[in-house]
């Protein structure tokens, strides 16, 4: 365990969200219950109510996204995977608010020709599902190809509520699901 990795609790409409930082960068946001979560002994020391600045800066920007007040956040963030992950996850900063992409389309990004090489997709869903950053890096955005939504690692009625929230009221008026 890093001797700089602490973490801090928020309370969101969606239930609880454990925000961990090592040095001067978010490298974990996951909701209680979430799959793939690493070990407890992984979040380090719990800092909550200390005025550690990466958390402050990153309880509050989630405070105000889940309040309707922000769509996109602007943190320093260095979460921790496998060289294709980090790509899929820069993949998926590129996702608008409001909008989705499916596996299959990141995948094509990724591919050195755009074509979807066989496979390749299933990868992206990995990578997707193990995204340690939840909500920032927004996986949920995520659907599958015919627009339907797919596995999200803190549950599929988050996802639903995420979209949701993050729609204009054009695209409320024409939603799917």
């Amino acid at each position: 365990m890093s001797p700089s990795r602490r973490h801090t609790r928020i309370t969101t409409p969606l239930g609880d969200l454990l925000l961990v930082a090592s040095a001067d960068a978010v490298v974990g946001a996951y909701f209680d219950g979430q799959k793939y979560q690493p070990e407890t002994a992984w979040f380090g020391d719990d800092v909550t109510g200390t005025g550690d600045d990466v958390l402050t800066e990153g309880s509050r920007q989630l405070s105000e996204y889940f309040s309707g007040n922000r769509l996109t956040f602007d943190l320093p963030l260095a979460p921790v995977g496998t060289t294709f992950q980090q790509r899929v996850w820069q993949q998926l900063l590129l996702i608008e608010p409001g909008s989705t992409s499916t596996y299959g389309a990141i995948a094509a990004a990724l591919s050195d020709d755009g074509e979807l090489t066989p496979g390749l997709a299933q990868g992206v869903g990995q990578a997707v599902g193990h995204n340690p950053v939840s909500v920032v890096v927004p996986c949920h955005r995520v659907v599958g190809s015919d627009g339907s939504l797919t596995g999200f690692a803190g549950g599929l009625e988050r996802k639903r509520w995420l979209l949701a929230h993050e729609e204009s009221d054009e695209q409320r008026a024409t939603r799917l699901f």
